[in-house]
């Protein structure tokens, strides 16, 4: 199976994690947003890095279709899903 590096490098944080966690809390460790909190909202760099973001929810939704990681506490509408590696997952990082 091949991953891509966003999936791969997000499942291993997820992995890696000592309890289930939200794997969008890793989003900002992945791709660091380029830009400073006060830059514009019409920044020229705001879109490629919201593009990034994107793909990692997308990487997100791969992983959890390909069975590497699970969902263990239901999002409830306040809080966000909370995932954790399977045995699967743990495998296809090697």
């Amino acid at each position: 199976m091949t991953l891509s590096a966003d999936e791969r490098q997000l499942l291993q944080l997820v992995a890696q994690a000592e309890k289930p966690v939200a794997p969008s809390t890793f989003f900002h460790t992945i791709h660091p947003p380029t830009f400073t909190q006060d830059a514009p909202e019409d920044d020229p760099r705001r879109a490629p890095w919201t593009e990034l973001q994107l793909g990692l929810y997308g990487a997100m939704l791969h992983l959890h279709d390909l069975g590497l990681i699970r969902v263990v506490v239901p999002a409830d509408g306040a809080n966000p899903d909370l995932m954790e590696a399977t045995r699967e997952g743990v495998d296809a990082l090697g």
